[in-house]
């Protein structure tokens, strides 16, 4: 892999920033509703992911207590859009136990107060069904703490880059961008949305390069010209 500055982290940014323009991530009303779409959104695509959410409101169960009282099945047929239904309610009614146990299910934005940083993502990943990206993006959009969120697309796109190896563990890929960027919660949630605009409009499984604003400096996409290029 290629040895990069930190630079590259920030050049690249400003290049999809530049390209793609501000992307108002992450959509909710509220840091509760942010909450319940991290959840909702695993394995499944965005606009699912209001459906459900549309569903919850009409219902007015768009809160802990309300997701509580209601039993599974009720649950489940009101967030089926989402995809994995029965599972997400599960994970769900979990995520508001552990608000109603940390106090703040009436006020969960207050959750960033009950704990340091890293100990608060700790508490986030005991909770059934919320694993390292879901507790990121918990922290980042709904807590404003910051926290880098890692996802595919990430993996996909700095590894075609040269930036990193496509089989980094989270952890590694999260402390390199962090390292190499501001400490900033508008820049991370910024870039993870401009990553995820380019995931899906570009660099696909099957890239798309004469679409990306990266292409003139992204290894993969000058091999695109060779027909060695393996995809």
């Amino acid at each position: 892999m290629a040895k990069k500055t930190g630079t590259a982290w920030l050049a690249t940014y400003r290049t999809l920033h530049e390209h793609y323009g501000p992307q108002h991530w992450w959509p909710g009303e509220t840091p509760f509703e942010v909450m319940i779409g991290a959840v909702l959104t695993q394995n499944t695509a965005w606009t699912n992911v209001e459906k459900a959410i549309a569903n919850l409101k009409a219902a007015r169960a768009l809160s802990c207590a309300a997701i509580l009282e209601l039993n599974d099945t009720a649950l489940a047929e009101l967030i089926r859009p989402a995809g994995y239904f029965n599972v997400k309610a599960k994970r769900l009614k979990s995520l508001c136990a552990f608000l109603d146990a940390q106090g703040v299910a009436r006020h969960p934005e207050r959750l960033r107060d009950r704990a340091p940083l890293p100990e608060l993502r700790q508490r986030l990943l005991a909770v059934h069904g919320v694993g390292e990206e879901t507790a990121d993006s918990i922290l980042l959009y709904a807590l404003d703490l910051p926290s880098f969120v890692v996802d595919a697309y990430t993996r996909r796109i700095f590894s075609r880059l040269g930036l990193l190896d496509a089989d980094e563990s989270y952890h590694r890929i999260q402390a390199r961008f962090q390292a190499g960027l501001p400490q900033d919660i508008a820049l991370y949630n910024e870039y993870h949305a401009l990553i995820v605009q380019l995931g899906k409009a570009a660099c696909r499984p099957k890239p798309r390069c004469g679409d990306c604003p990266l292409r003139t400096c992204c290894p993969a996409a000058q091999a695109e010209r060779s027909p060695l290029l393996r995809q």
